[in-house]
Formats: C-alpha cells, structure tokens, sequence
C-alpha cells in the first residue's frame, strides 16, 4: 500500500491524538468514577459504581496501549527522551493504574468491612492520582522540559509539580469526574441515580471554575500556545465548539438526555486535546533550554519507509480495536443490576 505524496508525520500526529483522545474518553469516565466512589456510603452503592465500570474499564486501556505502541512506532525518539526523562514519573503512573486494577478486582472477595474500605481507599486514591499525573504531564509538556542537543534531559518528581501543570492536573480530574458522573447517571437507576445526579452539577461548576483558572494562566504565563490561534483565527471555532459542548451538558442533564449529556462530555474532551495538539504543534516535546533543541514530528519521526509500513499495519489492526470496543459496549449496553456474578 503505497501513500505518495501524504505528509506521514503529521498523519502519525492526528492518529496518535486520535488514540489517546480515545484512551481520555473511555478511561477517563472510569478514573471519574474512581474519583467519585468514597462519595457514596453503603456497600450496595460502591458495588453499583465499580459494576458500571467493571465490563469496559480493562478494555478502556488497550486505547493507551495502542497509542504508546505508535508513539514508539512512529517517533522514537520522543518515546525514548520522555521515558527515560521521566521515568519516575512514569513509575509511579503504571504504580497507580495497577493499584486500581488490584483494587476493582480484590474489593468484593472478602466481605469484610476493614478489607472492602482498604480496597476503596486505594481504588479512589489510585483513580485521582492517575488523573492527576495525566494532567501534571500535559501542563509540564506545555511549559517544556530542559531537553539539551543530546536528546536526553532528566527532571526529578518535585520539579514537575510547578503550580501550572498542578493547575493543569487539577482540571483534570474535575474533567473526569464530570465525565465519570455523568457516566454513572446513564448506568443506574432509582435512588443511586438522583443521588449521582446531584453530583452531577457540583462536577460541572468545579470543572467550569478549574477550567476558567486554567485558560486564565495559559494565556498570560504561556502565550506560545495560543500563537496558532492569532495566526489561524478559523481555530477559534473549535474554542466556541468545546464551549457550547459543555454548555449542553447541564441543559441535557436537566432533561433526562443523559446519553447526550455523555456524547457533549467526550466532545469536550476530545476538543481540549485538539486544543492542546494545535497549541504545540509541530513540537512533540519543547525544551526549556532552546527551541533549537524542540523534538518536532519531522525531526523525530521515523524513516518514511517505517512510517509507511506502520500506517499499513494500523489500517488493518485500528478496526479489529473499534469494534471490540464497540462490542463490548453493545453487550454489556442498559443498566448495571447487581447479581451473584457482580463486583
């Protein structure tokens, strides 16, 4: 399969937006459910959250799987000068992911009241932090990294926590726990479902007030992300989109759209990613030391043969993960409804 005369990096660019945004979407309702799930008080209501999540959550990551494999795929170096750059970080990441994976699978073998409150414990807190670190990469992505002519830079934990990317990961979890409230409002019923629905609003005037801190201090402390936008005033449309998407979501909440109000909550996750990709771009990874020393998508892309054969690859293999996804989704489709079988 031959692709003349396309820009492949830039193509391997939108596809790994594109995967991760998936990742964001899917996962990100689980870690907003993770995030929410102290909130509730009986051992009925804390089953009723994981059991929302427990048929899609591991099948969620395969999004941030697929979307790691291509960055190593399609721009090498990146993926080495992060990781290794970032390694503690990065550490305690996959540290957090695994605690809520243990956590969702060992919290309902003992019914013990100590043993299920150590495993929500850990399940919520690993939630909120894997949120967290994700936000805390994005902000320290866009300020930039003190990445030299080798290729290589080294930044320890505690510098990464500056106040932006602390910004920048607290908005993130006010995005995932709207998008997980939102989720867990079309998953149940009765009782559980007003209660998450009073939830529902507090999520969104956290996220909005987040969200407005977060805007505020980008433009003023971190004008280069908003230069494609003065030199591209077309983009701005897609600012106005993830506005109105937001602006939706209580307006469908109030009318019992819930689905709607999931759909407007995923459109405004995908827009920020967008928003995130058009601010940066070309740059990959943008060093604090000297622009010269950017990793951009051309400059740390792979050869064009690799990127040719890669892109053929995941023509044939990115259908086999949407409709496993999707067949999930069908299957495991209505309300959650506690059983024997049940978390």
């Amino acid at each position: 399969m031959e692709f003349i005369g396309i820009d492949l990096p830039l193509v391997w660019f939108i596809l790994i937006g594109v995967l991760l945004t998936g990742y964001a979407i899917l996962d990100g309702f689980d870690l907003g459910v993770g995030a929410l799930h102290l909130f509730t008080k009986t051992d009925e209501q804390r089953r009723i959250m994981i059991n929302a999540i427990g048929p899609v959550w591991d099948g969620n990551e395969v999004w941030l799987v697929t979307g790691g494999g291509a960055l190593f795929a399609a721009f090498p170096a990146v993926y080495a000068s992060v990781f290794s750059g970032l390694y503690t970080a990065f550490m305690l990441l996959l540290a957090m992911l695994i605690f809520r994976a243990v956590a969702i699978e060992f919290r309902s073998k003992q019914p013990m009241k100590w043993w299920r409150s150590l495993w929500d414990g850990a399940f919520s807190i690993s939630s909120i932090c894997t949120a967290l670190l994700m936000g805390i990469a994005l902000g320290n992505i866009i300020i930039g990294v003190p990445l030299n002519g080798t290729k290589e830079f080294s930044v320890s934990l505690p510098s990464l926590l500056n106040p932006y990317a602390l910004l920048v990961g607290i908005t993130t979890v006010a995005l995932f726990m709207m998008h997980g409230s939102i989720y867990v409002v079309m998953k149940t019923v009765g009782e559980m479902q007003q209660l998450i629905r009073q939830w529902v609003n507090n999520t969104i005037i956290f996220f909005i007030i987040c969200y407005a801190a977060t805007t505020m201090a980008t433009l003023i402390y971190m004008p280069h992300m908003a230069e494609p936008f003065k030199n591209h005033p077309l983009l701005f449309v897609l600012a106005l989109l993830n506005m109105l998407a937001i602006a939706n979501i209580p307006r469908e909440i109030h009318h019992g759209n819930e689905f709607r109000a999931f759909l407007s909550s995923s459109a405004s996750i995908a827009a920020f990613l967008a928003l995130f990709a058009i601010g940066i771009f070309p740059n990959l990874v943008i060093s604090s030391l000297s622009p010269e020393f950017n990793l951009t998508i051309y400059n740390a892309s792979s050869s064009q043969k690799t990127l040719r054969i890669m892109l053929t690859v995941a023509i044939i293999g990115i259908p086999f993960v949407l409709a496993y996804t999707v067949t999930v989704y069908w299957i495991f489709r209505g309300k959650v409804k506690l059983d024997a079988m049940s978390y």
